[in-house]
């Protein structure tokens, strides 16, 4: 193993984001309804549940995203677990935040869009917000949720993996 060396900018941020993303994680998309009526979604990898009673999740959006405030001003949304083939679906809403046009989904009483066919699905009440540095937690109350069938899409070291279990 080598030293993350933490003092030299800019070289720092690359290299404590390369150690970072050794953790490999699931990959969610975020998807919630603007006052608008404008429906929103986000790829996110940094997700997590937090308590069973109450039922609690977490995840952390970027301050400098796009989409921020449309998720810190949210009241509802929902989180999807991704398949392992679902990555076209992470790399839409990495894309654009308005890449439903070819998906199937439905919308909740509030509003939020649903998307059919993933691995897990929560649906949230905003809890809490917390500063986070450049990030941003945000704590939701689960309401609903949803199992579905298959393997995880996997994220690790800046790329998609297959998820290897033992046989």
């Amino acid at each position: 193993m080598r030293p993350v060396p933490l003092t030299a900018q800019p070289d720092a941020q690359r290299a404590l984001r390369s150690a970072f993303g050794q953790f490999g994680t699931g990959v969610c998309v975020i998807t919630t309804c603007t006052p608008e009526q404008q429906l929103v979604g986000i790829t996110a990898n940094s997700f997590s549940s937090v308590s069973l009673d109450p039922p609690l999740v977490l995840w952390c959006p970027a301050k400098s995203a796009r989409r921020f405030e449309c998720y810190s001003e949210a009241q509802h949304y929902a989180v999807h677990v991704l398949a392992s083939d679902q990555a076209h679906i992470a790399n839409g809403f990495v894309r654009e935040a308005n890449a439903f046009a070819d998906l199937d989904f439905t919308q909740n009483a509030h509003g939020v869009p649903l998307l059919e066919g993933s691995l897990a699905r929560f649906e949230c009440e905003m809890d809490a917000l917390h500063d986070a540095g450049d990030h941003a937690i945000i704590v939701g109350r689960v309401h609903a949720a949803h199992i579905g069938d298959g393997t995880p899409l996997m994220f690790q070291s800046g790329a998609y993996k297959e998820f290897a279990s033992k046989p």
